[in-house]
């Protein structure tokens, strides 16, 4: 027997097709309704498209690589510390869990989850503004991680083939961060529950870390959203939830959504770019400046297969990076051995 030629296989369209018909919302997008690839293929027997997507995401090298990329703190000591990796996940668990509430299409909301944070450069935000600004003093252009994101996808992984993932997904992993928003609702809860986890996780490390002290978190808003990162996540979602089911779209109450942006502006004031961490950003800027003027200067070592202009192609390779492979490179381009070893 063949692949897909099974009894299960025979009937898992029509099976799913009625299932979604009876259980999702008209909100949702149903597994079959999908606007397809770029390029056709055929169907799998016992996945809907929007699970082959989740897939072929999870068994990307981007996404094994976001194990050892920074969320906040760079390359941390200690093992509890968030890595992009880490914060997709979680991500992931409390989008599906607003989708099922609203009865939106999971599949099509984990997927985009999984595949929203694969483009983040080595070293966090202060990475990639660092990226972005030496991209710039080369070409003009800026370095923006969902567009990476997008690239990666369509046209970095699979040797260069890209994943020819559905419409959805690439518009869910685009603009889940930016000034547009998606087309699909669930593309829109991965947007906000992105917000929602990274502020709230954040927070947890910055405490465990000792750079903030809970006791300085906004009292007003602690008040409303609860002072802890679960309490608050738990307060968040369900006012997502109930807010979105009134409205017919994803959205928060005004009094849930202040308090939100304000402990994101606090997180930005005294964790992000707080004062003491000034060398710290500055030691980032200058080891991802000079690993991209390092590359662009040998081109001719980037992978001759691309017919992409250099600074795409150094982009490519600096952004692929995790943190300590970063940190390794650059030693090996600019420590000299009796530095390395001295002592």
């Amino acid at each position: 027997m063949s692949r897909g030629d099974g009894p299960v296989a025979a009937r898992f369209v029509e099976r799913i097709t009625a299932d979604e018909a009876r259980r999702l919302s008209p909100l949702a997008v149903a597994s079959y309704a999908t606007r397809g690839r770029e390029r056709p293929e055929q169907e799998c027997g016992i996945r809907t498209p929007f699970q082959r997507d989740r897939d072929r995401i999870v068994h990307t090298k981007a996404f094994r690589r976001l194990r050892h990329k920074t969320q906040v703190f760079i390359a941390p000591e200690g093992d509890h510390y968030r890595t992009r990796l880490t914060h997709t996940l979680e991500v992931v668990g409390v989008a599906r869990t607003v989708a099922r509430a609203l009865r939106l299409n999971e599949d099509l909301t984990e997927a985009v989850a999984l595949g929203h944070d694969l483009g983040h450069p080595p070293f966090g935000h202060a990475g990639e503004e660092a990226l972005s600004d030496a991209l710039y003093a080369a070409t003009g252009e800026r370095f923006r991680h969902n567009h990476h994101s997008l690239r990666i996808v369509e046209q970095l992984e699979n040797d260069g083939a890209g994943l020819n993932l559905t419409h959805e997904v690439r518009d869910g992993i685009l603009n889940h961060t930016g000034d547009t928003l998606p087309a699909t609702l669930e593309g829109r809860i991965v947007r906000i529950v992105d917000r929602v986890a990274y502020i709230n996780h954040d927070i947890d490390d910055a405490i465990r870390a000792a750079v903030l002290d809970p006791a300085t978190l906004p009292a007003d808003h602690v008040a409303l959203l609860g002072d802890s990162a679960s309490h608050r996540i738990d307060a968040l979602v369900h006012d997502l939830v109930e807010t979105s089911d009134v409205n017919g779209n994803i959205t928060q109450s005004e009094p849930f959504e202040t308090a939100m942006l304000a402990l994101r502006h606090f997180m930005f004031d005294h964790v992000y770019l707080r004062a003491d961490g000034e060398d710290e950003r500055r030691r980032v800027r200058h080891v991802i400046t000079a690993l991209f003027r390092y590359h662009l200067d040998h081109a001719e070592q980037q992978s001759a297969a691309s017919n992409e202009p250099a600074a795409t192609r150094v982009v490519d390779h600096v952004a692929g990076m995790t943190d300590r492979f970063a940190l390794r490179r650059y030693r090996a381009l600019f420590e000299p051995d009796s530095w390395r070893f001295a002592g």
